[in-house]
Formats: C-alpha cells, sequence, structure tokens
C-alpha cells in the first residue's frame, strides 16, 4: 500500500490493464554437471520431498520475457491472498464491510490503547493509495509540533479484523515502526490513533511516487549506475531491520516510495502490515507476500531474513534488464518458475553488463538460502564497493557463524582457519568491517562480550520483541578465548556462501594444501567420529571410510570438504 501523493493504486492498475500483454517465448538452458567431487545441492531442489508443492512440475525453463511495453504491476498470487484472507477472515480485499452491529460480541478485543484524538490533530484529505486491508490518505497538522505539516495517515478498519491474528498484525505494525522508525531509508513514523471504527497509523508523506513508477517512467529499467543508487538505500534499510531481527516479507518496487519528485530524492521503504519478527535460530512458517518476488523457502513454510534477501535480487533483475526473472501466465506457473526455474542471464541486456553486476543478482537469486548474500555482505560486494562510502552495518550472520565456530572441533577448526588464509580482498574487507563494528581493543582482540555490546549499540526496542537479544545473550555468554582477527576471520566465514562462488573449487584446493601442511594428520574414524560427535549407532566404518585416506590416515580432501560443513549425526542419520 503506497503512501504517495498521487493517483490511487486502483487507478494505475487500470491503465496498465489496456496495454499490450507480455508475450512469451520458451528458452531451454542445459545445466552444468560440476566435476567438484563434493556437491551440496539446494535443499529445495528434491521436489519429490515436496509432494504437494507446485515444483513438481514439468517447467524446466525461464521463458524470455519480452515486453511490449513497460510490465504491469505485479499481482499478488491466489495461494498468498487466500492465505492472507484466511489470516484476516473472510473479508474480500478492498471490499467494503458493513458492521452488523454484533461484530463486537464475538470475543474479539479491538481495543489498542491508542489516542482517540486523531481528528483534533489532523485534518484528513484525499485518499492516495489503496491495499488489501487499508488505504491511506493525506492529512495536515492543525497543532502541535506537526502543525501545519502534511502527512501520510493509514487507515485500517477494524471491521475487517476479523481474527486474533489480523488484530496481532496491525498492533504489531505500529510496534516495528515505532521501534525502527529513524533510519534515512525507512518512512517515519509519528504516532498512532484508533476510534471505534478504525486504526490510524500517522506518517511521513512521500511525494515521490513508488519505486514502480520510476520504473515505467524510464521504459523498464536503470543504467547500472543509477540501479546501485537505489540498491544501496535498499540494502542499507533491510540491514538495518534484519539487525533488529524484523523481516519485512513484502519488498518489492510498490513498497519503496521517493521523498520528493526530484531524481535524487531518499528512498523509503513503507508498509510494515506484514513484517514479522524473527529469531536468528528460529524460521518462519505462514505463506505471505507477492508471487513474483517471493523466495523458493518461503512456499516450502520455512523461512528467516534471507527471504528478504530473494526479492531484492528480483528487485535488482528488473532495475537492471527491465523484466521479471520469473514469469508465467498463472500465479501457480508463477510459483513452479520460483521453485524450479533458473534466471536468465544470456539475453540482452546482460550480456553488455558488468560482470560484478551480474554476479551481484546471481548471488541474491541462489535457491539455496544458506549461500545467499546477507544485506551487509551485499553492500559490501565488487559491484556496490566504495559507492559514495557506505558504511557497512553489523551483520547477524557473524553471530551465528562464531557460534558454530566456537561448538566446533579442533579439527574442523583448522580446516575454517585454512580456509580464511585464502580469502580475496573483498572478502577480507568485509571480515575487517565486521570486526572493526564488534569494537576490538587497542591490541587488536575481541573478547565474548563485545559481541553483546556490539548490538547493544544499535538496538532498537524491536531487538526485544524479536528475541535477538536473547541470542545474542547466548553467544557472547559462550567460552572461548580472545579473538584476533586471523582467528575471527576463520570463525566468521560462511562455507555455504563461498560455496555460491564461481571459483569455490579453486579456493577449496588451495585450503586444502594449506590445511594438508599445517593441520591435517593422521586420524582414526573413531577419533573422527568423536570429533563430528557421532552417534554410537551409526556405522562409522561405514560412513567414514572415504574421509581418511587410507596410505597414510589423514583426511582425503572429500573428507576436508564434509568437515568444514561441521557434519553432526543427525545429518548422517538423514542421509
Amino acid at each position: 500500500m503506497g503512501l504517495c501523493h498521487g493517483k490511487p493504486n486502483q487507478t494505475l492498475e487500470s491503465q496498465l490493464e489496456n496495454q499490450n500483454e507480455i508475450e512469451p517465448t520458451l528458452n531451454s538452458q542445459s545445466g552444468k554437471t560440476s566435476n567438484f567431487p563434493y556437491y551440496s545441492p539446494s535443499p529445495f531442489h528434491n521436489s519429490s520431498a515436496y509432494k504437494n508443492s507446485p515444483a513438481n512440475s514439468s517447467v524446466s525453463s525461464t521463458p524470455l520475457r519480452i515486453f511490449k511495453r513497460p510490465f504491469p504491476p505485479p499481482s499478488p498470487a491466489k495461494h498468498i491472498r487466500s492465505f492472507l484472507l484466511r489470516r484476516h477472515g473472510s473479508v474480500k480485499p478492498n471490499e467494503a464491510s458493513i458492521p452488523e452491529g454484533n461484530e463486537f460480541e464475538v470475543g474479539l478485543d479491538k481495543n489498542f490503547g491508542y489516542s482517540k484524538q486523531l481528528l483534533s490533530h489532523y485534518e484528513l484529505g484525499e485518499e492516495v493509495g489503496r491495499g488489501h486491508f487499508g488505504y491511506t490518505c493525506t492529512a495536515k497538522g492543525k497543532k502541535g509540533s506537526m502543525k501545519g505539516h502534511d502527512v501520510a495517515v493509514k487507515v485500517i478498519p477494524k471491521s475487517k479484523m476479523t481474527t486474533v491474528i489480523a488484530i496481532e498484525d496491525a498492533r504489531r505494525e505500529v510496534k516495528i515502526l515505532r521501534a525502527l522508525t529513524g533510519h534515512d531509508n525507512l518512512v517515519q513514523f509519528y504516532d498512532a490513533y484508533e476510534d471505534e471504527d478504525n486504526v490510524y497509523i500517522v506518517m511521513e508523506l512521500c511525494k515521490g511516487g513508488e519505486l514502480l513508477d520510476r520504473i515505467l517512467a524510464r521504459g523498464g529499467k536503470y543504467s547500472e549506475e543509477d540501479a546501485k543508487a537505489v540498491m544501496v538505500q535498499i540494502l542499507r534499510v533491510t540491514a538495518y531491520c534484519h539487525l533488529q531481527g524484523v523481516v519485512h516479507r513484502d519488498l518489492k518496487p510498490e513498497n519503496f516510495l521517493f521523498t520528493s519528485k526530484d531524481e535524487h530524492s531518499l528512498l523509503k521503504a513503507i508498509d510494515f502490515g506484514l513484517s514479522d519478527y524473527v529469531k536468528p535460530d528460529e524460521r518462519l512458517n505462514d505463506i505471505v507476500g507477492s508471487a513474483y518476488y517471493v523466495a523458493p523457502e518461503v512456499l516450502h513454510r520455512s523461512y528467516g531474513t534471507e527471504a528478504d534477501m530473494w526479492s531484492i535480487g528480483v528487485i535488482a533483475y528488473i532495475l537492471l534488464c527491465g523484466s521479471r526473472p520469473f514469469w508465467a501466465r498463472t500465479e501457480s506457473g508463477i510459483f513452479r518458475a520460483v521453485l524450479k526455474a533458473d534466471p536468465n542471464f544470456e539475453e540482452a541486456p546482460w550480456p553488455s553488463l558488468s560482470s560484478d553486476a551480474v554476479d551481484f543478482v546471481k548471488r541474491l537469486l541462489n535457491k539455496d538460502y544458506r549461500k545467499r548474500l546477507t544485506a551487509s555482505q551485499a553492500l559490501s560486494h565488487p559491484w556496490l564497493a566504495n559507492y559514495h562510502d557506505v558504511r557497512i552495518p553489523l551483520d547477524m550472520i557473524i553471530y551465528k557463524t562464531v557460534k558454530a565456530y566456537i561448538c566446533s572441533s579442533p579439527l574442523r577448526k583448522a580446516a575454517l582457519g585454512a580456509v580464511a588464509k585464502t580469502l580475496s580482498i573483498t572478502e577480507l574487507g568485509y571480515l575487517r568491517d565486521q570486526f572493526a563494528a564488534l569494537g576490538p581493543n587497542k591490541s587488536g582482540f575481541i573478547s565474548m562480550q563485545n559481541f553483546k555490546s556490539a548490538l547493544m549499540k544499535n538496538c532498537t526496542d524491536a531487538v526485544k520483541d524479536s528475541r535477538v537479544l536473547d541470542f545474542v545473550h547466548m553467544v557472547s555468554s559462550l567460552q572461548h578465548k580472545k579473538f584476533d582477527f586471523e582467528e575471527f576471520g576463520a570463525a566468521a566465514i560462511s562455507i555455504h556462501q563461498l560455496e555460491a562462488m564461481e571459483n569455490w573449487e579453486q579456493i577449496a584446493r588451495r585450503a586444502y594444501e594449506l590445511f594438508e601442511k599445517d593441520g591435517n594428520r593422521p586420524i582414526m574414524i573413531e577419533e573422527l567420529a568423536s570429533e563430528l560427535g557421532l552417534s554410537p549407532s551409526i556405522p562409522v566404518h561405514v560412513v567414514l571410510q572415504d574421509w581418511i585416506r587410507h596410505a597414510d590416515g589423514k583426511l582425503s580432501f572429500l573428507g576436508f570438504i564434509r568437515l568444514l560443513h561441521g557434519a553432526s549425526s543427525r545429518a548422517f542419520q538423514k542421509a
């Protein structure tokens, strides 16, 4: 739901409905077979594990996306719409409901505790946007600090809050906006009001229109430099939200507004109506979002903040080439494409774009969420590196990888140390930014307490509701000596993300050569099983026989790669 100063979304959609239809043609792409001896496929490629998933279809390629005219605005998939209707009750989107007089007698508490004095503070104006469960209008402040100021007021009818979840969604939206407001690229929250009929969220009025409108006005795409300016702003606010444990869940061009008509005005994220809290070691399972931007793991009902990064990848793809990476004539077809097809990087303009731009989009549109870039990592990607001296925010993935490192065996720590020594200047730059954000002492060391104090410097009230603070408390309480930068590099890297790099095979080979010199030693299968913490019920001599070279009893290359992934008894039991 836009907060733009202009025509409602319905008007834009009705105008675009009269444009020529999209004309697809098929383009078959043959997949590459890796010669790498260890291959870790995405868990989402095994469609047989999801019998009821849209992934079980014959779609094997992405159709060409040729547009006679700029693409129409994406519409939510029926599956997501039906889920939202169940979430909020049986009320249809944008359908005016007539109170029957007894709707408050079903036991739902629709009292939010907000001020009831909206009309004494603001004079409401025209409607400027409409969404699934509310609409937005302009307003002007009548007194106090907002006197004479134009604002946007999001109106959420209580008549449409027919479930406990719908009420909680509205309450959570206000809490998230209140907690996160203050970031340059996030719409500013002023106050919340209510009366017997509605909840009112008073926010900054962005008069520059939607990012979608700008894309259409440019004929469907941006130059690389202009796209960078947009992506940096989107990533900055996303990194800010993710650090606080907030996942937006509906990132798309319609939900980013420019503050003014000026070409270089700030871009603001809006509409946190579907946002939720997520702890770093937990997964969400409800399907929400918009079809063209929804991540594969959302459709499989197990996702976290990585789902937002997929949506940003879709936005980046659209900005750079003017078409969608996943397209189909039906909404079920869109889901099948998202789950099974690969984006097309062979058509124009991709061959003429920089290799860094292509790599940037590919690493966001990785179907395996474990291999996807985080927002902070994306900001430090070579395509955006040094763009107007962007400051790289603290990244929660560092807490997760360090926790896994501390809990690892000495053998795995040695293997990770070997990999860290092979990192490029780019990866080291990102790690140095993270190390600096943790606040090392004058001697260049950080303690576990630094992990807690660094978050406290950057946290908002949202970290309590998301329970991110609980996770950080747990990490900071782990017993470990101080980290210097070299060991921090070993602890902070993600092997899954390194696997997504085109030169991963070379990195792994170089790391193994270093490990052979410094860390590899003869090891018995029983000792290896103990190092990995395998259950006695697992036939270790069968499972681990190819991990160790028979010639000298040292780890083989295959064993080295598997060790990097931190094999556990649970993984072996599943295997």
